[in-house]
């Protein structure tokens, strides 16, 4: 179950590492944001080391649909409404400018970059797409309401920015990693202090970033507690018509759309982590009625850290780890979210203000209706009887049909069918006497 990106891609292999080494700063994690981290730290003359579990960029990285956008879903009039015009315009400003490094970048490497304009559109909900429009005007952004669209069904409404855009992500990411410090099949085990025990040795370092997707550490930040995982289902069409433009449906059982080279890409079937869902079916079921004539090529799924108030955390992984940051909680927005936490923390390890960071601290607080049902869900997870249990904080396991995997509920651990570990949080495989 490869992703577009992987089949058409070939990213540069690094070595294990073999005995001890020092390093100014490690990153944990060897995905999108942890190259960035790393490529950003590197210009900025920091020595510094990529520590990644497998291979680089082929666990979360290489299930995004690869949208570069400052348009996060319908957030922006959340987002005003919540933290005040201030925090909402300093959000965007720092996704305007995640965005403009990528174009930046992108000039000089062959990775199908594309300027687009970007829709979130609402099938049922006019009003809210017109309140999204008014708040991202109110913060100095261009946004369009526009009632028709290229989409093969009606809508009540979408919110239209220009200039944004789309690329293949693993041939992005195969070039800027080229010149990086970077080990492969490394795991990190545990930190002492900030020392980092890997597979093959030890990597002493003066700072740390976890860049895990969901973070490793748990006696720090309770991010476990400040976060889930969404699962959710993408597949690769040929002979459907092309779109010009990038697409996402406002409401959570709905559809994202964009076009790569000759394939329509189209993503859904958003579920938490170990919970039912239709998976490719449902896609497949969409495709056969507005496109009749497609034909699947490939299918793959994503998943993404969704945080209490819907902004990342990006910063000291704790008010009381001056030395260990994060980045993680990207809720379904990795491509910018990543630059921008590239940013924060290169300001942060070489002591410079950075005018975002305290609108995406991890620290903020934390008092929210979704801490209560991650609280709950945990609760149900523990409680729940069966043998095969996730060796992170032992919740019950759940048995992923549509991708014949072992799926936890709680925080979104996933294993394969004879115990792999595939997504973090959990830092280990298990043992299953039961084999399926």
């Amino acid at each position: 179950m490869l992703s577009l990106w992987e089949n058409t891609a070939q990213l540069p292999e690094f070595p294990r590492l073999h005995g001890d080494i020092k390093t100014d700063v490690l990153i944990i994690g060897g995905g999108i944001a942890g190259i960035l981290c790393g490529y950003k730290l590197k210009s900025a003359g920091v020595d510094c080391v990529i520590a990644e579990a497998d291979r680089i960029c082929r666990g979360v990285t290489s299930g995004t649909t690869a949208k570069i956008t400052v348009q996060h879903g319908a957030v922006f009039d959340k987002l005003i409404n919540e933290f005040g015009t201030e925090k909402a315009a300093l959000y965007l400003k720092a996704n305007e400018k995640a965005l403009n490094e990528y174009k930046a970048l992108s000039k000089n490497i062959d990775c199908d970059f594309k300027e687009t304009d970007s829709y979130i559109y609402s099938r049922n909900n006019r009003r809210k797409i017109e309140k999204e429009v008014t708040a991202l005007n109110k913060i100095g952004c261009n946004a369009e309401f526009c009632e028709k669209t290229e989409l093969p069904f009606r809508i009540a409404g979408a919110v239209k920015l220009s200039g944004q855009a789309q690329f293949n992500p693993l041939k992005f990411l195969s070039e800027i990693s080229k010149e990086l410090k970077i080990y492969e099949h490394t795991a990190v085990k545990e930190l002492k202090g900030l020392t980092a025990v890997c597979d093959g040795g030890r990597i002493k370092a003066q700072k740390i970033i976890v860049a895990t997707h969901f973070p490793i550490i748990n006696k720090h930040g309770s991010y476990f507690l400040k976060m889930y995982q969404k699962r959710s289902y993408v597949s690769a069409f040929l002979e459907a018509k092309p779109l010009d433009g990038m697409y996402r449906d406002e409401a959570e059982d709905g559809f994202s759309f964009r076009s790569a080279g000759k394939f329509l890409i189209i993503g859904g079937e958003s579920k938490r982590t170990g919970k039912k869902s239709g998976g490719w079916e449902q896609i497949r079921s969409f495709a056969k009625k507005y496109y009749t004539d497609a034909v699947e090529k490939y299918n793959w799924a994503a998943q993404d850290c969704i945080t209490l108030d819907g902004m990342p955390y990006i910063g000291n992984y704790s008010a009381n780890t001056p030395d260990l940051y994060v980045a993680t909680g990207f809720n379904k927005w990795g491509m910018t979210s990543s630059m921008v936490a590239a940013e924060i923390l290169t300001d942060m390890i070489k002591g410079k203000i950075n005018e975002f960071a305290e609108v995406f601290s991890p620290s903020r607080h934390i008092l929210r209706k979704q801490l209560v049902l991650n609280a709950v869900s945990a609760a149900g997870g523990l409680l729940s009887p069966t043998v095969k249990r996730c060796p992170h904080l032992g919740c019950a396991l759940k048995w992923n049909e549509n991708e014949r995997t072992w799926d936890c509920p709680c925080h979104g651990s996933r294993f394969s069918r004879d115990g792999k570990l595939l997504n973090t949080p959990a830092t280990g495989d298990i043992d299953l006497d039961v084999r399926y």
